[in-house]
């Protein structure tokens, strides 16, 4: 992986000595399981005598031609480069290859359909991959037109960034694709999807008048799954809310959306034609949280036609800029033009929550993080450029304005369609159409690391009334920025009906460590003081002493969500900090859980007590509190309305949680049907979760995983299975998970998830002990052998998390001073994995 390395300097370099025409790409899709034909033609202007180089990453090269003469294949490639000596002014170049079908899902990545041995291909570029599948300039500034030409079984579909035409024959079985040139985008934004995709269509009329086609694709032996209306009517709200913002008609001929099989991450932008997990077509019933995240992730790669697809980063320091304006429009979108109106509560539950942790990492950075090379952006996918950046977008909309935001963004889009930009330029329009100096927020907003605190600081007479009432504001001491915040504060009070409701609100500027609110002087303290109602400030919040009484016996109370869920999240960060007791947070969620109305919250709130039942509890209780609280989601899951949402997620986390005999017993009666639920029916990923628990229980073994994949051998059954068979709670089969995922090299990206997360079931942490010293053995060759997607999963995914104590911080430690500072990305992943550690011991001696 190191060889395949850019960094911005050779990006600048190269940029400032050529200006790309075009590429003409002919693939051949007929040659097998292993390579493909790829033939690439480049015409490109450079500065005469100059030299230079292309990306291509191949299996073999048989030519390369610079303006009609032949180069020495030996000298000029090294399967990652190819060298171009002595550049005229205008320049055609020529290289045919055979390229690799991947199936770490980087580059095209190749699948296999079980059910009927169809091949699906799909491409993912982002960051530099499309030189996986032709030579290229990867950079984001080297923006081009594109051809594809691409040669295929006739059976198949073929789906690009150009409206797809009609095929050609191309000799038995065969058949020929040749799309129209694309408008000049970035290379990581092209690409092909092939195989015997099958599709729903329909069409939409744009802001200009134009009638844009509409697609969405899936496998055939999933498209009974298909729900396509439903995406369709998310894609028209989308265009209608987007364009009307933005003042600009969509960028593209058509939009198609394919939902392709072993996807790593939730969807990709490609221009016109976008690809999803495939997760996402549901083929049993899915919670409401997935509905919902489905339809946040469609609006925000919809968001990317324009910020990211029609305006381009220049590099990829501003990454940021592009995934948290799709972040934050996906969730504006989503409340204001949607059915999903709480988006702003799951933002604040999911999205904020993972901004909080990540920026309280020991590596986190500055929302415009300084980005050197390719390995420095792989790992700032990450929760600071998406959910602090958005956090901090929707910030400066409730500052300046929303009509003046997005008339900044207007003419933001206006000046600079289908060219690269940096912040600069956004900054400048919003400056523009605000009528406010942004440089100074840009400086403590953007430019610098972590997470402030707010805390209410009051003080009343004898009769309740208010005789004083600040804003206090910290930071932590190795980022200590005291920033401007606009902000809310809530007064809530119990009504008649038992409910928390708000009172009073009071909007507000604060700045620096102490905020006087002299508004609020003179009125009756009310039940509960909330500090950033309305969540417009990026800060995590405590509440004072008086408040956090009242949350904790009322925090079901609360009658909106958006409230509840800042409660919900101050509590958890607490727990987190070790500032409160890991069984306090343990009580608090089971006692009021089971009256949470937003299934987003409701599963992120499932996930945190998790985590801290198995990392935050002290070690000597453990056992104890994590059986009692087993045994209350069974009760949650009994007492839940028949068929509703909280009861499939109860059941799902129960079984997930289950460790006692009689645990083990109630899910082996759901998983036999001798104990049923109301409304609940154990579908087929059901069924595999309740057989998975039954397995890491050692209630069931491989005997019965084969029994349940022969009813199911789908790629989601084979999944299941993976996970399955990695979760026996045996030495033997951790052995062979750990060498299917650390030696073989076989498994394909998502196998190769599946079997880490099956490996890491285990109830006895014990069983996992063994492997903590193999695993730091290994980082380096894993880091050095395998493709960024794989390693990156790997070294994650086994770091030993489970052996929480102090002689694993000393084999990490090791380990980093061994690995010096050779790859500041994989010792950011080591870095970040030890901070895993050092948060659950300081809980656990907390916990009391």
């Amino acid at each position: 992986m190191p060889g395949l390395n850019l960094t911005r300097d050779e990006a600048r370099e190269r940029a400032a000595l050529i200006h790309v025409e075009s590429y003409d790409i002919d693939l051949d899709l007929t040659r097998g399981d292993r390579v493909f034909g790829s033939t690439t033609t480049v015409r490109f202007d450079a500065t005469e005598g100059a030299s230079t180089f292309i990306d291509a990453v191949t299996d073999t090269v048989h030519s390369v031609t610079l303006n009609g003469s032949a180069l020495d294949v030996a000298d000029v490639n090294d399967g990652v480069r190819i060298q171009l000596p002595r550049l005229a002014e205008h320049n055609e170049l020529v290289i045919v290859a055979d390229a690799l079908y991947m199936n770490t899902g980087e580059g095209l990545h190749r699948f296999v359909d079980p059910v009927d041995g169809e091949v699906y291909l799909y491409s993912q570029f982002e960051v530099p991959d499309s030189r996986r599948m032709f030579a290229v300039f990867e950079q984001p500034d080297l923006k081009a037109a594109f051809s594809f030409t691409v040669t295929a079984p006739d059976h198949w579909d073929a789906v690009s960034n150009s409206p797809t035409p009609t095929p050609g024959p191309a000799g038995e079985g065969k058949a020929t694709w040749a799309f129209s040139p694309t408008a000049r985008i970035s290379s990581y934004i092209t690409a092909l999807i092939a195989g015997p995709y099958q599709a729903v269509r329909s069409e939409l009329t744009s802001s200009d008048g134009r009638t844009i086609p509409l697609g969405v694709f899936a496998r055939k032996s999933i498209m009974e799954h298909l729900d396509a209306e439903n995406i369709f009517t998310l894609t028209r709200q989308g265009f209608e809310f987007y364009e009307a913002q933005f003042g600009t008609p969509y960028p593209f001929e058509k939009y198609d959306q394919l939902f392709v099989p072993e996807f790593n991450a939730g969807a990709m932008e490609n221009a016109g034609a976008v690809t999803f997990l495939e997760s996402y077509v549901f083929r049993s019933r899915p919670t409401d949280a997935m509905v919902e995240r489905r339809a946040i992730t469609v609006l925000h790669e919809l968001a990317h036609m324009w910020f990211g697809d029609l305006v381009t980063m220049r590099w990829w320091n501003d990454l940021w800029l592009n995934e948290s304006f799709a972040e934050f429009m996906s969730a504006l979108a989503a409340a204001e033009n949607t059915e999903f109106t709480q988006a702003w509560t799951t933002f604040s539950s999911m999205e904020k929550s993972w901004a909080y942790r990540q920026d309280q990492l020991p590596s986190t950075h500055p929302i415009k993080a300084e980005i050197n090379d390719l390995e420095d952006v792989q790992v700032n996918f990450d929760g600071i450029t998406y959910a602090k950046g958005a956090s901090v977008l929707r910030q400066l909309v409730a500052w300046v304005g929303q009509e003046e935001f997005m008339a900044g963004v207007r003419e933001y889009f206006a000046k600079h369609a289908f060219s690269n930009t940096e912040l600069p330029d956004l900054m400048r329009e919003l400056e523009a159409s605000s009528g406010r100096d942004l440089s100074e927020w840009t400086r403590q907003w953007l430019e610098t690391a972590g997470v402030n605190k707010l805390e209410a600081e009051l003080s009343t007479a004898e009769d309740g009334t208010i005789t004083s009432f600040a804003v206090v504001q910290s930071a932590p001491a190795d980022y200590p920025t005291i920033r401007p915040h606009r902000a809310a504060i809530g007064f809530y009070s119990m009504n008649d009906a038992g409910k928390l409701v708000r009172t009073h609100r009071e909007e507000l500027d604060v700045a620096g460590p102490r905020t006087e609110v002299p508004a609020l002087v003179g009125m009756k303290r009310p039940d509960l003081v909330l500090v950033n109602d309305d969540d417009l400030a990026y800060a995590k919040i405590r509440l004072d002493e008086a408040s956090l009484k009242v949350a904790k016996a009322h925090l079901k109370d609360i009658d909106e969500s958006l409230p509840r869920t800042l409660v919900w999240g101050a509590a958890w960060d607490a727990a987190r900090d070790g500032e409160t007791a890991a069984r306090d947070f343990v009580e608090l969620v089971l006692r009021n859980i089971g009256h949470e109305s937003d299934s987003s919250v409701v599963l992120v709130i499932l996930r945190q007590l998790g985590t801290v039942l198995d990392y935050y509890v002290n070690a000597a209780d453990r056992a104890q509190i994590a059986a009692v609280a087993a045994d209350d989601l069974w009760q949650l899951a009994q007492d839940a309305v028949a068929g509703s949402d909280k009861q499939l997620q109860f059941v799902k986390t129960f079984a997930l949680r289950s460790r006692t005999p009689e645990q083990l017993d109630a899910v082996a009666a759901l998983y036999s049907g001798e104990t049923t639920l109301s409304g609940l029916e154990v579908d087929a990923d059901l069924r595999w979760e309740l057989l998975t628990a039954l397995v890491a229980g050692g209630r069931a073994g491989q005997a019965e995983i084969d029994s349940e994949l022969a009813a199911d051998d789908t790629a989601n059954g084979r999944l299941a299975a993976e996970l399955a068979k990695a979760a026996l709670p045996t030495r033997e089969a951790k052995e062979a998970a750990w060498s299917a995922i650390v030696h073989d090299g076989e498994l394909s990206n998502t196998h190769q998830r599946s079997a880490i997360a099956g490996f890491n079931r285990a109830h006895d942490p014990a069983l996992l002990e063994p492997f903590a010293a193999k695993y730091f053995e290994s980082v380096t060759g894993i880091w050095d052998s395998k493709s960024w997607e794989i390693a990156q999963q790997i070294i994650v995914g086994l770091y030993p998390l489970a052996q929480t104590s102090e002689s694993t911080l000393k084999a990490t430690d090791a380990f980093l001073e061994r690995l010096g500072s050779d790859s500041p990305a994989l010792r950011r992943m080591m870095v970040e994995s030890r901070d895993g550690i050092v948060r659950a011991l300081a809980a656990q001696a907390a916990d009391h």
